[in-house]
């Protein structure tokens, strides 16, 4: 039997478009009757008591997370799953391994199915919710601010940059490297800018060949750590501007037997998994699960028809100290 998203790739659209054709809803003529046309060619017949069901009260909110193998996010969304739950809704977990085009089919989806809602981490800087916005669901982002005029949560990630850079001073620690990962995404970026700050308010130099941009994942950690290591005076401390990063930092620094003490290492966001004591690497946790929590009780307020203007949540961080060398 054929389905909505086969008739949209028959068409040449959006599955958001062919739900509009059957909705009734104003698209291009052209587009109509190519969507029309897939549908007739394929025996497609929209099931309109679901459809009539779904306009009621779909009881589905989509969470739109970049990388579902992170940890974090993965706890942001079981506080999402929380709420929603104890409120009557089901969440949707899509994963758009931070890709453009994958993100944008998933709410082109989550109009198509008529969803209540949608909370999602951006891909990147150019992630559009133009499509998503225009037809009146509320959204609310998490993670990383967008340009947008929706409400949002997201970590003092400038704050703890500078605070997992403050603790490796405090160390005595000269020569501290940073690891973030794509420049262009918020959070690396701002991270990088609390390491800044906390090394020139000690009165220390910005060497540009201690800032190291590369993935959020693994293996952009342990690249980072391979480069950094390699140069002619290498650092003797490294903040990793998240989890996952750490733990790609950590192997490497364990294959060239340079572990903490030996070189420094701080961590924003909680490490997964790691053979070191939890002693020896400072710890900037980040309160994932509430982040979900908030957002969630963000968005059901929205469903419920809250009007007040867009909201912006700041969740502070907490610093677990290494123990001194």
């Amino acid at each position: 039997m054929a389905t909505i998203y086969d008739v949209a790739q028959l068409a040449g659209v959006s599955p958001a478009t062919v739900s509009r054709v059957f909705n009734g809803t104003s698209v291009s003529s052209e587009k109509a009757e190519a969507v029309r046309a897939a549908a007739k060619q394929l025996k497609f017949v929209p099931n309109r008591t679901a459809r009539s069901l779904r306009r009621q009260s779909s009881e589905v909110i989509g969470l739109v997370i970049p990388d579902i193998e992170n940890p974090y996010f993965t706890e942001m969304a079981r506080g999402v799953e929380d709420v929603a739950s104890e409120a009557g809704y089901s969440v949707v977990l899509c994963n758009s391994d931070s890709e453009i085009e994958k993100e944008s089919t998933y709410l082109d989806i989550a109009v198509a199915e008529h969803m209540s809602g949608v909370i999602i981490a951006t891909a990147s800087e150019e992630s559009s919710l133009e499509g998503i916005l225009a037809t009146g669901r509320p959204v609310v982002a998490v993670d990383r601010d967008t340009d947008y005029e929706i409400d949002s949560v997201i970590m003092a990630n400038r704050a703890a940059g500078a605070a997992a850079t403050r603790e490796l001073i405090d160390a005595g620690y000269r020569r501290i490297a940073y690891i973030g990962g794509p420049a262009q995404i918020d959070t690396a970026a701002e991270r990088a800018d609390g390491w800044r700050d906390a090394l020139t308010g000690a009165g220390r130099a910005i060497e540009a060949d201690l800032l190291k941009f590369s993935t959020f994942r693994v293996d952009g950690g342990r690249a980072a750590m391979e480069e950094l290591l390699a140069l002619p005076e290498p650092p003797d401390a490294v903040v990793a501007g998240n989890n996952l990063i750490g733990v790609g930092a950590i192997q490497v620094l364990s294959e060239h037997e340079l572990t903490p003490p030996k070189v420094g290492v701080a961590v924003i966001g909680s490490l997964p998994f790691t053979t070191l004591s939890p002693k020896a690497v400072t710890v900037v946790r980040l309160p994932a699960r509430h982040m979900g929590v908030t957002a969630a009780r963000m968005l059901l307020e929205r469903i419920r028809g809250d009007v007040q203007p867009a909201r912006t949540v700041v969740l502070r961080n907490e610093l677990q100290a290494a123990t001194p060398r």
